[in-house]
């Protein structure tokens, strides 16, 4: 039967989630329940409006760390029940500027970050929990600060380390890295959760000084309302958990899709986890999204529709009615090994190593975004994100390519001149120039800038505009282009154009510099054009 795939990869996949969630909730410094009920309602809906079949929806590394700063904004002295509805407003407001950008139709915004400024920001991320998490691997407590103020605080309480508890962490670890290494397709989370409840109920470790999660209600999630006072102070917040909820998700399900499925509609993404996360938050669920393990975890398990996820969501409700008192054993410790484990998988320093390879000042972008979210925040971390994601393009776009272009030998192929082709084809009294991309408001100036020293180089009677690399021009460019011609006629300089699209020949007609060039000097190709400057220097020789 095809559901029996569903049936496996449900169950596969929940052995990951939802311990994981659990933990996730301790990063965000929630209640571990709250990891049950994200790993419940939120997989429920999502599978009945997603566009994506393996995605499996709950928290992620990156939301819980933000959701925490957030949260710890507004409810400092850190009450659970303050916390919970604390909580339940930003995933509230999460899953409204999720469903708004739906309705506007804006999924387009998240491919505006770049790769590279994305990888510093999860790495710097992942740094911030491991440091979050080290107090607790430790069974140090005290008042948490900066990344660099914990640092400091954690060296200061070394004396105060539990011996028991560093113990237990360590076996954790073993466990953990133990059954990646040598059994992969084990639940290596569940089996260290299991381990670590066994541990403190058989030998009493909780009287020894080991924290543990504590009280879990048992039964259905209860019923929470937003405390629209909280608003004003968590929508900024919330914004940019929106935005990294979507940019993971998307990411995801695109990763992730099979050959011959539908490719992820992303406003109808938008719209899924808007109202995910907007259902989740009314039943104490923490902000949500879709998660690139989980998610390979419920493919890789032969997940073929959203049924998967609806197994993974009744084992979470199993769990909650059934194995609160169990759960409640369990040691942070354990919790904190598992988050530990899943969050290095954000630090890959090979990534740097391949962007700097490449483009040195995206690394400096990535380095940016990475000490941004260590050294400043992580809300400021995403703002530095995305300021430097637009810097980037502004960047990119404001100095667009220009290529001097000369002619293959004994052909017709004409290629940007190079050290590598010195014998390439040149010819006298002509210019022969190339630009690309879009040319607009932001870059022609510069690209005038740099075509101006090539003329005065050469002293060219023709200069050849090749367009065939251009798809559009936009009005300040083309009133710029209109002056340069008029400026170089008047100097004994004839500009051409070649290469023109279909749209860009209907633009350069209606205006006037269509009609000072007339049909003598626009041209099918750069070849077309070589041709006729040929006959022409021979006519006058003649």
């Amino acid at each position: 039967m095809w559901w029996r795939a569903d049936l496996v990869a449900g169950l596969t996949a929940a052995a990951v989630v939802i311990p994981k969630a659990m933990a996730y909730a301790t990063i965000a410094n929630l209640p571990v329940q709250v990891g049950l009920y994200t790993a419940f309602v939120p997989l429920v809906i999502y599978a009945a409006l997603g566009t994506s079949r393996p995605l499996s929806t709950s928290t992620t590394t990156t939301i819980a760390i933000l959701a925490g700063a957030q949260i710890g904004l507004v409810v400092p002295g850190g009450e659970p029940a303050a916390l919970l509805i604390a909580s339940a407003t930003l995933a509230l407001l999460v899953g409204a500027f999720l469903v708004l950008a739906s309705v506007l139709r804006i999924g387009f915004v998240a491919n505006y970050i770049s790769e590279s400024v994305l990888v510093g920001f999860k790495a710097g991320i992942g740094l911030v929990i491991v440091a979050d998490q080290l107090p607790k691997l430790m069974g140090i407590h005290f008042d948490k600060g900066s990344f660099l103020e914990n640092l400091l605080a954690i060296l200061q309480h070394l004396p105060e380390t539990s011996i028991i508890t560093l113990v237990l962490s360590a076996v954790m670890f073993a466990i953990l890295l133990g059954l990646e290494h040598f059994v992969p397709r084990a639940p290596a989370p569940i089996v260290a959760v299991a381990i670590g409840i066994a541990a403190v109920a058989y030998f009493g470790l909780e009287q020894q000084g080991v924290a543990t999660a504590g009280h879990i209600p048992q039964g259905l999630p209860a019923l929470v309302l937003p405390d629209l006072a909280l608003l004003a102070k968590l929508w900024p917040g919330a914004l940019g958990i929106a935005l990294m909820s979507f940019t993971e998700t998307t990411a995801a399900a695109r990763a992730f899709a099979a050959s011959g499925e539908p490719r992820p509609n992303a406003n109808q993404e938008l719209l899924a986890t808007g109202i995910s996360n907007i259902g989740g938050s009314l039943f104490g669920a923490m902000a949500a999204g879709g998660g690139t393990t989980q998610t390979a975890v419920n493919r890789l398990a032969g997940a073929r529709t959203q049924v998967a996820q609806l197994v993974t969501a009744g084992v979470a409700l199993l769990t909650l009615l059934f194995l609160a008192p169990l759960i409640s054993l369990m040691p942070q410790a354990t919790l904190a090994a598992v988050v530990i484990v899943y969050s290095f998988g954000l630090i890959k320093p090979q990534e740097f190593v391949d962007i700097l390879q490449i483009r040195r000042m995206e690394f400096v972008w990535a380095v940016a975004a990475f000490a941004g979210v260590v050294f400043v925040g992580t809300l400021q971390g995403i703002v530095i994100a995305i300021l430097l994601s637009l810097l980037s393009l502004m960047y990119q776009e404001e100095k667009p390519a220009l290529h001097v272009l000369g002619r293959k030998p004994g052909t017709d192929i004409f290629r940007p001149r190079s050290k590598e082709h010195p014998d390439d084809e040149t010819f006298p009294g002509l210019l022969l120039l190339q630009p690309e991309g879009r040319i607009f408001f932001a870059n022609a100036q510069n690209l005038a800038e740099r075509i101006l020293p090539l003329i005065e180089r050469d002293r060219p009677q023709v200069v050849v505009l090749d367009l065939s690399r251009t798809f559009d021009l936009e009005y300040t460019a083309l009133k710029m282009l209109i002056e340069a011609e008029e400026r170089h006629r008047n100097r004994g300089v004839m500009f051409c154009l070649a290469g023109l699209n279909p749209a860009m020949l209907r633009i350069i007609r209606k205006s006037p510099l269509g009609e000072t060039l007339g049909r003598e000097r626009m041209f099918f190709n750069v070849a077309t054009a070589v041709r006729h400057h040929q006959k022409d220097s021979e006519a006058t020789t003649r």
